[in-house]
């Protein structure tokens, strides 16, 4: 499979049996337990299980493995180009798994750089799991590390200011620590962190994986050895992704290229209108001028973030055709602000050293028409810019 083009994987990744079972639509995998005959075959296959492995043969309980899942988790080591993935009921589930395994591996210290979605900075920042956070611009890196660093943590674009890291100087300065990379917004269709030598790529599965807004999950893209680890915390904490949201994700990704290239598309020209209107006074975007640094992405992607001259609260109330609601990677377009709602439980001091203003909005775009979308926030913003005169 890894000789054809990423579109024919997309399509086709986690569904190879499919002929040979007779089928063409994916099974959907239900049971909550496997029954059997033989308890001296399924007391090693326990065990295999317990140590993060994953046996032939039936799961035994569905929270030790369901074959749905594992399509999807088949699907995404494919795409993002790693050994194996693994999936969880949620994104924050997924990094929660890391941040365990990182710290029952002895090393609880983690580097990260700012700005992260907001629950992500909370969890790092409180130390619920157990674990210390250093946060450090990625120039500080290098000299962040410590002995007891057990993880780098990244996102790229960055929620929501959209910054890039280049990656592979990241992994450069952390040395022999593995770097996490969040590439919920960039996805596989336009980066691919294992490239550049990421250990670890995270997904919000619940965005551009799935794409229709109706199934919550989240996934890591790694090597085995982690993935061993992973599965362990997914067993004894039971975060497991339900097997119709994996069937939903699954599906998702056979569309992903074509939703996420045209998506990105109208994102591009909206940002370039965006930033001439005379109601904004600040575009955030992949590609122009002020944003672009690296080249590891093909492409801007399918969010802009841009900061009104007015009252943003008063643009999100004008808008008719583009809902405002937090999410994104929808199939519509979504806006936010960020600083009452995905980031609000980031300090202020926090958030705006991140980058993360007042003014700021997060427009994630979906496939409705480009017109008809620059016609709703072009009215918005003319009206919010009278309704404050």
């Amino acid at each position: 499979m890894t000789s054809r083009s990423f579109d024919t994987r997309a399509v086709h990744s986690g569904r190879e049996d499919l002929p040979a079972l007779g089928v063409h639509a994916v099974p959907l995998d239900l049971s909550t337990t496997y029954p059997t005959h033989d308890s001296l075959v399924e007391r090693s296959r326990l065990d295999a299980f317990a140590a993060g492995e994953v046996p032939p043969g039936s799961p035994i309980y569905a929270r030790l493995g369901n074959p749905t899942v594992a399509r999807f988790e088949t699907a995404v080591a494919d795409l993002e180009g790693s050994v194996a993935a693994v999936a969880f009921s949620s994104g924050m589930a997924a990094l929660s798994a890391c941040l365990l395994a990182t710290a029952a591996a002895g090393s609880a210290h983690v580097v990260a750089i700012r700005p992260l979605y907001g629950t992500s900075d909370h969890l790092l920042s409180s130390g619920l799991l157990g674990t210390t956070v250093t946060w450090a611009t990625e120039h500080e890196l290098a000299t962040a590390i410590r002995h007891d660093t057990g993880l780098v943590i990244v996102e790229t674009p960055a929620n929501p200011t959209l910054s890039e890291r280049d990656i592979r100087r990241l992994v450069t300065d952390a040395g022999d620590v593995p770097v996490l990379v969040d590439n919920t917004f960039a996805t596989p269709v336009t980066q691919r962190p294992v490239e550049y030598g990421a250990r670890l790529v995270l997904h919000s599965a619940t965005k551009f994986l799935g794409g229709h807004g109706d199934a919550m999950g989240g996934v890591v893209a790694c090597d085995e050895q982690f993935a061993r680890a992973l599965r362990q915390i997914r067993i004894v904490t039971g975060a497991v992704l339900h097997p119709f949201a994996g069937y939903l994700l699954l599906r998702g990704l056979a569309t992903l290229p074509v939703r996420v290239r045209r998506a990105s598309a109208t994102a591009a020209e909206l940002a370039d209108r965006l930033a001439g209107h005379p109601a904004v006074s600040r575009v955030l975007y992949p590609g122009r001028p002020e944003g672009r640094r690296v080249s590891q992405m093909d492409g801007g992607g399918c969010l802009i973030t841009f900061e009104a001259s007015g009252n943003p609260h008063a643009v999100i109330a004008s808008l008719r055709l583009i809902t405002p609601a937090v999410s994104l990677g929808g199939v519509d377009t979504l806006i936010q602000h960020p600083a009452s709602l995905t980031h609000r439980i980031v300090g202020t001091d926090d958030r705006l050293r991140g980058g993360i203003t007042d003014g700021l909005l997060r427009l994630s775009i979906g496939l409705e028409d480009l017109n008809d979308l620059w016609h709703d926030l072009d009215r918005s913003l003319s009206e919010s810019t009278q309704k404050a005169d």
